[in-house]
């Protein structure tokens, strides 16, 4: 008996110290200061680095082109630039300091005809005075704590939870929580393209989308608890048309729920485990919904690392990437085509995941990469548990200004090891792109029953 209350003991003496450490993690008044000074109001460096190639931050892009019409395509407002520098497997040694592992393997492995064009560095990225405002108020006040799925956001609201980050797991709530607008709309495709070289359309989405943790009006005592609702109804391929799948994230993992809706069925069914490496039906089961974006759910099967910050060359104000008229001129065997991707230097936060005793996942070990200035997963790097690199998550940001933000939109996985690859939301041929919806989309769109009464029979 001795033993077993000594135990008890410790046990709960761990407990303790573990929801301690997790709920000091507000920075001083002081620091979050330089949020209005050195730091930008989400949390990059201000300045540009020594060499120049990376410039200072003066606000952002915050006024649309001309002629532009919500919802339409927008332009590429750095159309006339030409590339700086194009790295390829002959060169790829001389940068090699600044390339994810994941592009590395991509350089060799496809020396014909994969290429990074790096252009010069705009820093685009923006947000609402809104935005910012929360971002400074919860630097000092947001905290994490102990939820049903691991560490969860408290007290924070309606900007980034942590601009001044200490952690991992800070950090990749951050990239979660990130800046993406209220509610908004878009049309775009999905592709599988094959080992061989094959496309393969897998999803036709019109896709609904609503962030309540930005909600204007909302405050954090207010907000409850559901961050991100998304629902995508798929008008094609035809095997697939009239499927959809509606989800709703919490900031406590265990909380959040996804539906299907299936055509042969006529019915709509909540999925039992839509979480982390569990293939997600909203891509034909190609990614795993610990991919989509970059990452997002469950926060308590790996420890997160946060190594610091570098330089590197990721895909940023993608714009370029809508200007051909066809999905084909974009989506080529084995990866995108170079030409109109578009690569930039940005200081990046390195995050690494280790997953822990007792847990399980296809990756046991990841790197993630997130733009200091926007908190987007912009490259990943996967490892499998036979600790060879397998797989490149990515995610492209796209310029905004009226909304304005620099938001990652085209998403996708590079299969390293088969020569395979997964890209969704390629809008080329869509008629729809990122709009912003105001009023927003009624929050009822959101519900399980909604999906069910609009479901094809």
């Amino acid at each position: 008996m001795q033993t077993t209350h000594h135990t008890l003991k410790r046990s709960a003496a761990i407990l303790l110290a573990f929801a301690a450490s997790l709920a000091q993690a507000a920075v001083t008044p002081a620091e979050a200061a330089k949020l209005k000074s050195e730091l930008t109001p989400l949390g990059g460096e201000k300045v540009g680095n020594k060499e120049g190639t990376i410039p200072a931050w003066t606000g952002g892009l915050t006024t649309p082109t001309p002629g532009f019409k919500n919802g339409g395509r927008r332009p590429d407002p750095f159309a006339n630039e030409k590339p700086l520098l194009l790295i390829t497997a002959k060169n790829m040694d001389q940068h090699a300091d600044k390339l994810a592992e994941g592009v590395k393997v991509l350089l060799k492995k496809y020396p014909d005809s994969f290429r990074l064009d790096v252009y010069p560095t705009h820093r685009t990225a923006a947000a609402p005075q809104y935005v910012y405002n929360n971002s400074f108020q919860n630097a000092t006040k947001a905290t994490l704590v102990e939820g049903g799925a691991g560490p969860m956001v408290k007290d924070a609201f309606g900007g980034v939870p942590f601009p001044i980050p200490k952690t991992g797991t800070e950090a990749m709530w951050n990239g979660m929580l990130r800046w993406k607008g209220e509610s908004t709309y878009h049309e775009a495709n999905g592709y599988q393209v094959t080992a061989d070289g094959k496309p393969i359309l897998v999803q036709k989405g019109q896709v609904q989308s609503n962030v309540p943790y930005y909600y204007k009006e909302l405050s954090a005592d207010k907000f409850q608890g559901d961050y991100w609702m998304i629902r995508a109804v798929n008008s094609g391929p035809p095997i697939r048309a009239g499927e959809a799948i509606l989800g709703r994230l919490n900031v406590d993992e265990s909380k959040s729920s996804s539906w299907v809706y299936l055509t042969g069925q006529r019915r709509t069914r909540k999925l039992p485990n839509a979480c982390c490496d569990t293939p997600t039906p909203f891509s034909a089961g190609i990614v795993s919904f610990d991919e989509i974006e970059g990452y997002g759910g469950r926060m308590d099967r790996f420890d997160f690392k946060l190594v610091g910050k570098q330089e590197m060359y990721i895909p940023y104000n993608g714009n370029r990437l809508f200007t051909p008229p066809s999905d084909t001129d974009v989506v080529k065997a084995r990866h995108l085509n170079p030409e109109h991707v578009r690569w930039e230097l940005h200081r990046v936060w390195v995050v690494e995941s280790t997953l822990k005793p007792g847990q399980r996942h296809s990756s046991p070990k990841s790197r993630y990469y997130l733009d200091e200035d926007t908190w987007s997963f912009v490259l990943t790097d996967r490892w499998d548990a036979n600790g060879q690199l397998w797989r490149m998550p990515f995610s492209i940001p796209m310029a905004m200004p009226d909304l304005p933000g620099t938001v990652a939109f085209t998403w996708g996985t590079y299969e390293l090891l088969t020569g395979a690859y997964y890209v969704n939301l390629i809008a080329n041929q869509s008629k729809v792109h990122y709009k912003v919806m105001s009023p927003r989309t009624p929050e009822s769109a959101f519900m399980p029953e909604a999906m069910a009464g609009e479901g094809v029979r």
